[in-house]
């Protein structure tokens, strides 16, 4: 375990300044769209044309009646800017996804070899680099969800008491349309959006593992394997007609395939990666 550990605090320093980049980027990006446009909102309100009825030209969403700004507004109103940070995050973990392993074949002094010869079982090799991703994407979540209470904070700085209306956590995040992606207020839908995410990352593993265990003829057995594995995802979902009411089979029935389908898939994608990495894959 200790072994394993180690092999977690070694991948998460390899990309901790990448992580601190994309975060410090989210943070200067959503922090300047908030001043920025509650400034100018409080201008054009200050200004009396919200008097007038009139609404302001550069907002989508439609504010109180009195007049009053609600932090709800300034996210609808930013997401355009807010959604720059949180496409690169998902852009750049997607990458490193890949590169966590090709890296290491690929980089100075072919450093897979060093990995290999570690006095520990290959697979904490496989899980420590799994783990590494998780913490990477539950850190992003867990940063942009934490940067809403700032926000608003910020917001109710430089709004007056009197010129703002009080809005809810749900009513913030579902005014940014990538937000319920990332962050679902329903826990079936946090659980299926992660398990098949993770799932999804797992069989990415291992069909990496099988293009540089067999090079090039590898390369047709991993996509081959991808193309399985997501098949055998998607099908329960749409294929047995999940939102058809005229369907054979109950919801309830079809989850439980779908819950089946991707047991199988982790199962079958840890065995085959782990062994990989321990028999076939050498020094």
């Amino acid at each position: 375990m200790n072994r394993y550990l180690k092999l977690v605090h070694m991948e998460v320093d390899r990309f901790k300044y990448i992580l601190a980049g994309i975060m410090s980027l989210t943070l200067i990006c959503q922090f300047g769209a908030v001043i920025w446009w509650t400034k100018n909102a409080l201008s054009y309100r200050e200004s009396g044309a919200w008097s007038n009825g009139s609404s302001m030209p550069y907002s989508s969403y439609n504010s109180s009646h009195n007049g009053n700004l609600s932090f709800t507004e300034v996210i609808s109103n930013t997401q355009s800017i807010s959604m720059i940070p949180i496409l690169l995050s998902i852009g750049v973990l997607v990458i490193y996804v890949f590169l966590i392993w090709y890296r290491d074949w690929f980089g100075r002094n072919t450093f897979i070899y060093r990995l290999l010869i570690l006095p520990t079982a290959r697979r904490h090799i496989y899980f420590a680099k799994l783990t590494a991703i998780l913490i990477f994407i539950f850190t992003l979540v867990t940063f942009q969800l934490a940067l809403l209470p700032v926000e608003k904070l910020i917001f109710n700085l430089i709004v007056p008491s009197d010129m703002r209306d009080f809005s809810y956590l749900p009513h913030n995040i579902y005014a940014n349309r990538a937000l319920p992606l990332l962050i679902p207020w329903n826990l079936d839908t946090f659980l299926l959006y992660y398990g098949l995410g993770i799932i999804a990352v797992m069989a990415i593993f291992t069909a990496i593992l099988i293009e540089r265990s067999y090079r090039r003829v590898g390369i047709i057995y991993a996509i081959l394997y991808i193309g399985i594995s997501s098949f055998l995802l998607i099908f329960p979902l749409f294929g047995l007609g999940l939102n058809d009411l005229n369907t054979y089979l109950y919801p309830n029935e079809i989850f439980a395939i779908e819950l089946v389908m991707c047991l199988g898939v982790m199962a079958i994608s840890v065995w085959l990666g782990c062994r990989l990495l321990s028999k076939k894959i050498s020094v």
